[in-house]
């Protein structure tokens, strides 16, 4: 059986990152830069980057020790690739790879950007915020808004900012949504379902405005159904804004200090 070069760079990949993750935990032994903050309250806390360690530790039976605590990242990163082939399939229009174990080349090199992968042996929130925002704009992407809405919520979790990011994939999501709305229309000649009526940018003018305008009562039912799934992590990020007192976790009890 051939085995596809695909998968043998991001075996090496993977193989590369593993023996860097235990070179670093043999020569690192305590808790460094930020993770005397972060490693104490995985033991504690339940939020973003701490609840997949409960998960391993729950499911799976992993102690929490500082090796065990920074493979969460590890695991991320080696997850990067293939997510981020789809997103750059989704993005240009191409097929994705036929399997998850053949990551594009350009994939496996954008997962390796130093500011990223050096966080990829530490235990911090920066792999897991940007691996399920990756995954929030690949489910908007693709239609399945109710998962975008669920990523979306839990990137949400790892920085509270990232709420601007579920913003983009759902504006991006819709558009999607739109222009395969539009493409089955023309496919099918029916021109009783309701689209938004979007000319070319180089063929567009003034004109075209009033145009625009009035088509959009038409898909408002279909935008509501589309939109609503994004609702939920909405309002949950303002009721958490508005219940610690600022963006910041903790701000209001900073604040309250004497």
């Amino acid at each position: 059986m051939d085995i596809h070069k695909n998968s043998l760079v991001y075996g090496a990949y993977t193989v590369f990152n593993v023996m860097v993750a235990k070179e670093v935990n043999d020569l690192v032994q305590e808790p460094y830069m930020d993770e005397p903050f972060h490693i104490p309250q995985a033991q504690a806390y339940c939020r973003g980057l701490y609840v997949l360690s409960v998960v391993l530790k729950k499911v799976f039976l992993f102690k929490c020790t500082l090796p065990v605590l920074r493979m969460n990242n590890l695991l991320l990163n080696l997850m990067l690739p293939p997510l981020i082939s789809h997103c750059l399939a989704l993005y240009r229009s191409d097929r994705p790879p036929r399997s998850l174990l053949q990551p594009t080349i350009e994939s496996i090199a954008i997962s390796a950007f130093p500011i990223a992968w050096f966080f990829s042996f530490l235990y911090y929130t920066e792999l897991g915020s940007v691996f399920f925002v990756l995954a929030t704009i690949l489910a908007a992407g693709r239609g399945a808004h109710g998962w975008a809405s669920l990523m979306g919520a839990i990137s949400c979790t790892f920085r509270q900012t990232n709420i601007v990011w579920l913003a983009y994939a759902a504006a991006f999501g819709i558009l999607q949504d739109m222009r395969r709305k539009r493409i089955r229309s023309q496919l099918s000649k029916d021109s009783s379902e309701p689209i938004l009526y979007d000319p070319m940018a180089l063929d567009a003018s003034l004109s075209d405005i009033p145009k625009v305008l009035f088509s959009i009562p038409g898909i408002l039912p279909w935008l509501v159904k589309v939109v609503w799934p994004y609702v939920v992590p909405v309002v949950g990020f303002a009721s958490f804004i508005f219940w610690n007192g600022g963006i910041v976790l903790g701000r209001g009890q900073v604040k309250s200090r004497p």
